[in-house]
């Protein structure tokens, strides 16, 4: 059967805690399923705040969504007996439920994929490590000969203020080594350490040439930012630093060391748009429709996974954002990134009842 042609299932969601959220973002991106509300009696439950931005309707009251001739499916995650029987007297006849054991496999499974999802971009992160590390050792080796150097003259030093000057030069150094660490140790973390927040783009780019400079000779690479704005996204933090760092480190290899790297933002009709283009070798035309493919790479064997691009779009498209590529052998390539701009989120105002949610 065509996918095209199947049919929309109707969706609501009882429960916006932990078991609620990963249901909403699991199906917010499927293509023929159609999230109709979620509701919780905690209105500061995380999934609400989420709804909110991907504009599914939020009802103060269960009773609005169990009672909703939209609904084809609703997906109890409460655990409360009583929400079980207020289903079953309140539902329109044609609804059907899923809950108890149900609801539990299905928690399961998203889970289960939700964690292998995640260890394919630990993965990725890792393996590109290889190809930092040169980079990693030239930036440390710098402060470290400083460091060295002001050491040994102090050895031989008794005039005070130059003594002072030269501890000054250690400590300078010894932060420059700290805060390569801790760019990097902050990057290859698991992506288990924080919940989606507003994210500002512009921040997260620069975080991420920091990171990406690591990956090749920089020397003949002039940057050039075209920021407009400050354009923000609800997500995780070091998902959207993946997506720039995996953009940028293809683009520093396709220049080999030499060209020019440009970043431009903008907002438009409520939507984000983010540039990164390089004057690199570029991408045949036959190759355009594999790069996103899982494990396909042009690399050399042992030079990548071939999931970095397939890793970005995945996490572009759980946020509800895109990516489409321009490229020309011997000229470069660009590629557009989308994501819709971050709406103001109000709290949901609390309506006390007797319906809860764990």
């Amino acid at each position: 059967m065509d996918p095209s042609k199947l049919a929309i299932t109707t969706v609501g969601i009882i429960g916006a805690g932990q078991g609620g959220t990963a249901m909403l973002e699991a199906l917010v991106n499927l293509p023929h399923v159609r999230l109709v509300g979620i509701t919780d009696r905690n209105p500061r439950a995380l999934g609400l705040k989420i709804a909110t931005y991907h504009q599914i309707p939020t009802p103060l009251h269960p009773l609005e969504l169990i009672q909703n001739p939209q609904v084809q499916l609703l997906i109890d995650v409460t655990g409360d007996p009583s929400m079980a029987s207020t289903i079953v007297r309140y539902k329109p006849q044609q609804t059907e439920v899923l809950e108890g054991a149900g609801a539990k496999v299905l928690w399961d499974f998203i889970q289960q994929s939700t964690m292998i999802q995640a260890q394919l971009f630990q993965a990725e992160k890792l393996a590109g490590f290889g190809t930092f590390a040169s980079g990693i050792a030239h930036d440390i080796n710098n402060p470290l000969y400083v460091i060295l150097a002001m050491a040994e003259n102090i050895q031989e030093e008794s005039d005070r203020e130059n003594i002072c000057q030269y501890a000054v030069s250690i400590h300078e150094a010894a932060q420059r080594i700290h805060a390569i660490s801790k760019n990097i140790t902050q990057y290859a973390r698991a992506s288990q350490t924080q919940g989606a927040v507003t994210v500002d783009l512009h921040a997260k780019l620069d975080e991420a040439l920091t990171i990406a400079r690591f990956a090749t000779k920089f020397h003949e690479i002039t940057i050039q930012k075209h920021y407009q704005g400050t354009p923000q996204v609800f997500a995780k933090p070091e998902e959207v630093l993946q997506i720039f760092v995996n953009l940028m480190t293809n683009a520093i290899h396709a220049m080999e060391g030499k060209g020019h790297l440009v970043l431009t933002t903008g907002q438009q009709n409520g939507l984000t748009h983010v540039s990164i283009t390089d004057t690199g070798c570029g991408i045949p035309s036959e190759n355009l429709q594999k790069i996103f493919d899982p494990f396909f790479t042009t690399k050399a064997h042992g030079m990548g996974t071939g999931l970095g691009l397939y890793n970005v779009r995945t996490i572009l498209r759980k946020y509800h954002g895109d990516l489409t590529i321009e490229s020309e052998v011997g000229k470069g390539t660009t590629f557009h990134l989308i994501f819709p701009s971050t709406p103001s989120i109000e709290p949901v105002p609390h309506v006390p009842n007797s319906l809860s949610s764990h």
